[in-house]
């Protein structure tokens, strides 16, 4: 199958929806799909208002209609509600194709940390967004629960995955060498992931960041024995989380929380407050520690196995998540394929 999809989330930004599509559609190539990328990489971009990491693509109708027309996908997935998503959006609409989308972010709820906007009307305009969808897939049951209550219909969940050949566990932890234990948070440094509430806690060892954000320089003058240590990718990034002990994840508004995956792959167990992403990640008491307490959450995590966390990493494959995004997609032109004649991959 040709599938176009339109990401507004793409490197060189570093977070769960960039690692969620790079990992899917590289499963998808090599179930034997072919993919155009359409991402800020290729268009005229200007930086995200507040979150200048963030590029945003300036008019990208025209070439994206146009690459669409050469592409001649059979089928559209739109990914995120920025301007390549809201283009995709509209040249579908306009040629009375079908498409897919995805709900990754509760943008109501971040938006709403930034600026007086009532979530109200932000869900509002999330629901026109999406209502033409065939589907919208989002990462877990509690999430498409708490979409269905706020008036969505049409959606499906799309679980995922984890790199196990990179996110491994060590036996060695003498990569960190400061005093433990070492309780770990890692994603984006930024108001929105709730980060002071794990810089907050009186916790003995040391904590440690490993990311970066728009907030990153302010917490680290406000935290100064807290180690920050910047973006870390691939190997590298895998052994800063395999050399910890706990990672703590203090978000209340991730729709899934991709990092939990990676560190329980690492032989982390996860401390979490009991909310949509980690109640649908960890096996409470087993593999992380739920707890509005995310202190005592923390403590109690230290005393879990970390084979457990390994063991559950393992049962989740990026190869499976691709194979249900493949599915739930919603074809429009999908003609037989001369296996003698292969197609050619275009990526953006």
């Amino acid at each position: 199958m040709r599938i176009a999809i339109a990401t507004d989330a793409w490197l060189p930004q570093v977070n769960g929806v960039v690692r969620t599509y790079e990992n899917t559609t590289r499963e998808l190539r090599e179930l034997g799909h072919d993919i155009c990328l359409l991402t800020p990489a290729t268009f005229h971009t200007v930086p995200c208002p507040t979150y200048p990491s963030i590029r945003l693509a300036i008019n990208p109708g025209p070439r994206l209609r146009r690459t669409l027309e050469a592409f001649q996908p059979d089928a559209i997935h739109v990914a995120t509600e920025g301007p390549l998503g809201h283009a995709a959006r509209r040249y579908c609409l306009k040629n009375e194709l079908p498409f897919t989308s995805s709900f990754h972010t509760q943008f109501p709820e971040y938006i709403r940390m930034r600026a007086p906007i009532p979530l109200a009307w932000s869900y509002a305009y999330m629901r026109r967004f999406h209502g033409p969808a065939t589907r919208t897939l989002v990462p877990t049951e509690s999430q498409r629960q708490r979409l269905l209550e706020r008036g969505f219909s049409n959606v499906v969940t799309w679980s995922r995955g984890v790199d196990t050949n990179i996110f491994r566990p060590s036996a060695d932890k003498s990569f960190l060498p400061q005093p433990r234990p070492i309780f770990m948070y890692m994603g984006r440094v930024a108001v929105e992931k709730n980060i002071n509430a794990f810089l907050d806690l009186e916790l003995p060892g040391t904590k440690v960041v490993v990311g970066d954000g728009p907030d990153r320089q302010k917490l680290g003058e406000q935290y100064p024995d807290v180690v920050f240590s910047g973006y870390r990718f691939g190997e590298e990034l895998a052994r800063y989380l395999a050399a910890a002990d706990v990672f703590v994840f203090p978000s209340r508004t991730d729709t899934y929380g991709l990092v939990m995956l990676e560190a329980m792959a690492c032989g982390l167990p996860v401390a979490a407050y009991p909310v949509t992403g980690p109640i649908d990640v960890i096996s409470n008491g087993v593999t992380g520690v739920m707890n509005e307490d995310l202190r005592a959450a923390a403590l109690q995590a230290l005393q879990l196995d970390p084979q457990d966390c390994i063991d559950f990493a393992h049962s989740r494959s990026w190869r499976y998540c691709a194979k249900g995004f493949a599915d739930n997609l919603d074809p429009f032109n999908a003609p037989p394929q001369d296996q003698d004649n292969p197609v050619t991959q275009i990526t953006l």
